[in-house]
C-alpha cells in the first residue's frame, strides 16, 4: 500500500547569519555597560577602570572584525549611503532580501559603537590624581582639561543610555510590528531560510584569534599608559 502523501519534503536549513565571536562581542556590551554604571554609582573605581579597559579591548576587536571578519560583520557590508537608507525606509529592497544588518540598522550599529568608543575614550583621561582613581591616560592631560573630560564622561553616559533605549525600542518594533525577530539570530547565529540567500561561511578561527590578540594587546598597552613602543 502506497502512501498518498508521498515522501516527506525536507525543510531547508536555517541560514547562518552571525559568527560566534561577533555574537559574544554583541552580548558583552550590555553586560559591561551595566557593570560600569553600577561601579560608578557605588564608587567602585578600581573595578570601573578594569571594566572600562575590558570594554576598550572588545571595542577594538569589533573595529578590527569590521574589516577582517565574516561578511555580515564587515562595515562595508552594512554601512550604506543615504540613498540606500531612504530606499529601505520606502520598502524598496533593491536586489532582494539579504542577511545581516539593514541599511538603517547598520547606521544604528555604527552610532552605538561610536558612542561607546567616545565614552570609553573620555574615561581613559578622566579623574583627579589628587582625589581617587584616574584613567590610565590621565597623566597625558592637565588637571583642568581632565576635570572637563570627566564632566563630559559623566554627562555623555546619559546620551549613551538614550541610544541604548532607542536600540531596544527598535528591536521591539521589528518584533511586534514587522514580525522580524532580531534577538534569536543573535543568540543562535542563524535565522529561518530566505529564498536565494546563502549564509556566511565557516569562521576563520586563526583570523579571529589574531584579532583578539591584537585587541587585547592594544587594551593592555593603554592600561600601562600607552608607553612608547620603541
Amino acid at each position: 500500500m502506497t502512501d498518498p502523501s508521498g515522501p516527506a519534503t525536507a525543510s531547508p536549513p536555517d541560514v547562518r547569519v552571525w559568527d560566534g565571536l561577533l555574537r559574544l562581542t554583541h552580548w558583552s556590551f550590555p553586560l559591561l555597560i551595566l557593570v560600569m554604571w553600577w561601579t560608578a554609582e557605588n564608587d567602585k573605581w578600581a573595578w570601573h577602570r578594569r571594566t572600562g579597559l575590558v570594554l576598550l579591548g572588545i571595542l577594538a576587536f569589533r573595529v578590527l572584525w569590521g574589516f577582517i571578519g565574516p561578511e555580515t560583520a564587515r562595515f562595508a557590508s552594512f554601512v550604506k549611503g543615504p540613498r540606500a537608507v531612504l530606499a529601505y525606509l520606502r520598502g524598496d529592497t533593491g536586489a532582494g532580501p539579504a542577511i545581516g544588518h539593514s541599511p538603517l540598522g547598520g547606521w544604528s550599529t555604527m552610532v552605538l559603537l561610536g558612542a561607546m568608543l567616545a565614552q570609553v575614550s573620555m574615561g581613559l583621561f578622566a579623574g583627579d590624581p589628587y582625589d581617587g582613581m584616574t584613567g590610565p591616560l590621565n597623566p597625558l592631560v592637565g588637571v583642568m582639561l581632565a576635570d572637563t573630560i570627566t564632566e563630559w564622561h559623566e554627562t555623555f553616559f546619559n546620551v549613551l543610555a538614550g541610544l541604548i533605549v532607542l536600540h531596544l525600542a527598535a528591536i521591539v518594533f521589528y518584533a511586534s510590528v514587522k514580525h522580524n525577530d532580531l534577538v534569536s539570530p543573535m543568540l543562535s547565529g542563524a535565522r529561518p531560510p530566505l529564498a536565494g540567500v546563502a549564509g556566511i561561511g565557516p569562521l576563520s578561527w586563526g583570523r579571529g584569534l589574531g584579532a583578539v590578540a591584537l585587541a587585547a594587546g592594544f587594551a593592555l598597552w593603554i592600561a600601562y599608559g600607552a608607553p612608547p613602543l620603541t
